[in-house]
């Protein structure tokens, strides 16, 4: 009950805030992408601080490594027939590319982030071992910031409810993550909710981490983090490769950053009649991540 609450009373209580001033707006975007690189410093402190480091390193990227390739099966599956049954008619001549290297060492610095903070706290240096009562306070001011984000976003209901597609492939991404995560717990002896819990994070390992780090500790919490950030990595390179046939694959594996980090190289592949669905698709995926995790969290 108290992992609910720290993480879905920020989260809506920054959602009934209406905040339109576009200079608070801007303090809050720079405000939360500190507070990323904050709380996984602090993440990569705490797991410094484990006993048998080695041997939870090796369960970190095994974890990571098996549960993403589960839940990247089942997603590519479940688009792949989505496609299909319903394909996505258009007439988009794809455009010039943005660097993928560039935004893939974008996603890469985070992982600087974890490894500063797993390096220092190897020092063993006392202070450090209050990280998680930092971090969770960081956490809870995190999630205020990402209601405010969402609330600022200006999507309806109606506007939600309009476009069908991203409604379409939002439910497809959903319950075929839920599904992987299912296969990764039972392939890992995990509980089936923390494997629900991982695979609930769509790609947004920033938040994904941070939260299964206050949820499950710092080995399942690096899990998740590792495991959304391969994720979105292998999404970018598959993009310009999927969108002249698998349109919805291609917007179902972005996530969560459909409406924000990948939506650039969308639009660019996928022409602007991408765009609302990738809105829409993102906004959901954004609002169920982190209610997601907390309720198989909890």
């Amino acid at each position: 009950m108290y992992g609910l609450i720290i993480i879905l009373l920020p989260l809506i209580f920054g959602y009934l805030l209406p905040l339109r001033h576009t200079t608070l707006l801007q303090a809050v975007a720079r405000t939360l992408s500190a507070l990323v690189y904050i709380i996984l410093f602090f993440m990569g402190t705490s797991l410094a601080f484990l006993d048998n480091l080695s041997s939870n390193l090796l369960a970190i990227f095994h974890i990571a490594l098996v549960s993403m390739l589960s839940i990247l099966a089942c997603s590519l599956l479940a688009l792949w027939l989505l496609e299909r049954r319903w394909p996505w008619r258009h007439q988009h001549k794809p455009q010039a590319l943005p660097s993928r290297l560039h935004m893939a060492l974008e996603s890469l610095k985070l992982c600087g982030s974890v490894l500063a903070g797993f390096l220092l706290g190897l020092s063993q240096w006392a202070p450090l071992r209050h990280a998680s009562t930092i971090s969770e306070y960081a956490l809870m001011l995190m999630l205020l910031l990402v209601g405010i984000q969402l609330r600022s976003s200006g999507m309806t209901l109606r506007q939600i409810t309009i476009n069908r597609r991203g409604m379409l492939v939002a439910l497809v991404s959903l319950c075929s993550a839920l599904v992987g995560g299912v296969m990764a717990a039972l392939l890992l002896d995990l509980p089936i909710k923390t494997g629900l819990a991982l695979a609930s994070g769509f790609g947004w390992y920033s938040l994904s981490g941070i939260l299964m780090s206050e949820s499950f500790g710092p080995v399942i919490g690096s899990a998740a983090f590792f495991n959304d950030l391969l994720r979105e990595l292998i999404t970018i390179m598959l993009i310009p490769l999927l969108i002249t046939r698998q349109r919805s694959m291609t917007l179902g594996l972005s996530g969560a950053t459909s409406m924000d980090f990948t939506l650039p190289i969308l639009q660019r592949t996928g022409g602007l009649e991408i765009v609302p669905a990738a809105i829409v698709h993102g906004f959901i995926m954004s609002l169920l991540a982190p209610i997601l995790i907390a309720l198989f969290s909890a």
